[in-house]
């Protein structure tokens, strides 16, 4: 069981209560976000307006916000529309706040103008995303006359713009760097504004390191170096020049070339085929590794690798069955003898072998953990009050649980359970459901808090000594809840489940929270109230306790031509 749409009911009050005719109804809050550095010499998008003369304050404070949508450096349009104080002194390399599109205009007597939207997060200057919450944005902007006209005296801090023009200048990209093990890319969502200087930019996040909420569960092999010049790309080729780096035996040059290569050829916009990397204008002492690297050099890194051939399952019954044609997993636990109520399963990411399975089994008064060989005998390795459904990643052999809604254990393939110290989660509520990302360096909580049940994501953070810990655990989806089931889609990506009972309804919606979106329902009897996902898997849910499969926008059954098979706990192993 187990990085974007819908707004607070307390925003859309909000701006439907005000008294300006210009308002326009919004589905999303609103953001705070920095400006990206490194941004192209050419404007991008719709050209910035000035001020149109005997413009009302309301006016002008419309094209103020619209004029900030322009990438032109300084954004000199936009500053026509200050006093020349305030222009003097206003900079656009602050932080960027996002506003919803539908926001709302008043003008007080004064003269000054009330701009009253939802708020959907901040993205800071490196390009990171945090989302906001069901707050609402409000600034009063006041205005004077100069030489007849109105003109904004005090604007806020950096940018304010609508969600709509950022989402068009400014393209969501994937910063990868390395897991513990140092064998897997794990993404770390940036934003940065789209043009020739963009690869460079991204060079320039990554040799910045990680974001701080990923920092302490990720290495950067980019860590110490400088680019010695602007990324250039031609003939879909980027060549990256690094200086800075002192090579030696442990340099990981392997590691840093596979970072460098997904990064930039995941950039849509720059239709990169190939990078070139140097080091001080020399290639990189690589063997067997040609000068034009592409993710075809690089794919035990994948940063979305799945086991091979590996198929869904779920539980009827109690017993353990797989998705593709409804038969019985092998062993006891496919003949119900264990009565599980919830499972996951571990694969050998070398062949795809399915090797450890984990289930928990109900019991008067609580609940066991049972654990063992798949196809094999499981034995009791934990127990509790309650037990949340198992979750195991892709790159360790062991599973994790949640004890009583606050202790989260976790358990090796043949070991013991050990303690995952989860410091914030107490303060949070109680955690109902847990999802280990496929790279294990993440993990999603379901929290049922003051506020209902909410999505949370912390960073796994593992120390050389064995310890392992939860760090922080933010809010990712603040408009919805009730959260019913959360799954990995991909590494970067949640599908999640949400609403009231009855209406529920599938969402996606990136690791950062950015870019919340209803999936629909199309196809399903009834709401679905399970749900399972991996990295290209078609994922799974269960609607009248029957499954379903995600196919091409609509959700059918597993069985082309057949009735819906009957289960519960869908889940794909890892």
């Amino acid at each position: 069981m187990t990085r974007r749409a819908g707004a607070p009911a307390l925003v859309a009050a909000l701006v439907l209560g005000l008294t300006s005719c210009s308002i326009v109804p919004t589905s999303s809050p609103t953001v705070p976000i920095t400006q990206a550095p490194a941004r192209p010499v050419q404007d991008v998008g719709v050209p910035a307006l000035p001020p149109a003369r005997d413009a009302t304050p309301e006016e002008v404070v419309r094209g103020f916000i619209d004029a900030a949508a322009s990438s032109a450096p300084g954004r000199p349009v936009a500053k026509e529309y200050l006093t020349p104080e305030a222009a003097a002194a206003w900079s656009d390399a602050g932080a960027i706040t996002i506003i919803s599109s539908g926001y709302a205009t008043v003008a007080s007597e004064s003269g000054s103008v009330e701009v009253t939207a939802g708020r959907v997060g901040t993205i800071d200057e490196r390009g990171i995303f945090t989302v906001a919450g069901t707050d609402v944005f409000s600034y009063d902007f006041p205005l004077v006359e100069v030489d007849g006209e109105w003109r904004i005296s005090d604007p806020p801090d950096g940018l304010v713009i609508l969600e709509t023009d950022f989402q068009r200048l400014f393209d969501p990209v994937e910063a990868y760097f390395l897991d513990p093990t140092m064998q897997r890319l794990v993404p770390d969502p940036r934003y940065l504004i789209g043009g020739e200087a963009q690869p460079t930019a991204l060079v320039n996040r990554l040799i910045e390191g990680p974001s701080a909420a990923l920092a302490l569960g990720v290495r950067n092999p980019l860590a110490g170096a400088r680019l010695a010049r602007t990324v250039v790309v031609e003939d879909q080729v980027a060549r990256v020049d690094l200086t800075g780096l002192d090579i030696d035996a442990n340099t990981p040059l392997r590691e840093l070339s596979a970072q460098l290569v997904w990064s930039l050829t995941g950039l849509d916009g720059q239709r990169i085929r190939s990078v070139v990397i140097t080091l001080d204008g020399e290639p990189l002492p690589l063997d067997d590794v040609p000068v034009e690297q592409t993710t075809d050099d690089w794919p035990a890194f994948d940063p979305d690798a799945t086991p091979l051939e590996t198929v869904g399952h779920y539980l009827d019954d109690g017993a353990l069955h797989t998705a593709d044609d409804g038969a019985p997993a092998p062993g006891p636990a496919g003949t119900g003898r264990y009565g599980l109520a919830s499972a996951a399963v571990s694969a050998d990411v070398r062949n795809g072998e399915l090797t450890f399975l984990a289930g928990v089994r109900p019991e008067p008064g609580g609940a066991t953990l049972l654990a063992g060989p798949y196809g094999g005998e499981l034995a009791p390795v934990l127990s509790g009050a309650t037990l949340s459904a198992p979750t195991v990643a892709a790159t360790r052999p062991e599973v994790w649980v949640v004890r009583d809604g606050t202790d989260v254990v976790r358990v090796p393939a043949g070991g013991t359970p050990q303690a995952v110290s989860a410091p914030t989660l107490a303060g949070l509520g109680r955690a109902e459901v847990i999802e280990l990302s496929p790279d294990g360096t993440r993990l999603a909580v379901v929290v049922d808090g003051p506020l209902g049940r909410r999505l949370h994501v912390g960073t796994v953070v593992r120390s050389e000594e064995g310890g392992v810990a939860i760090r922080d655990l933010p809010g990712v989806a603040p408009t919805l809840s009730p959260v019913v089931d959360v799954a990995w889609r991909s590494n970067g990506q949640l599908w999640v489940l949400a609403g009231d009972p009855g209406e529920e309804t599938p969402y996606s919606l990136g690791v950062d929270g950015w870019g919340l979106a209803a999936l629909g329902t199309s196809g399903l009897p009834d709401e679905p109230t399970s749900l399972g996902a991996a990295p290209g898997r078609d994922p799974l849910v269960v609607a009248g306790n029957r499954l379903w499969q995600w196919s091409r926008g609509t959700w059918r059954t597993l069985l082309r031509g057949q009735e819906p098979l009957t289960g519960s706990a869908p889940f794909y192993p890892l």
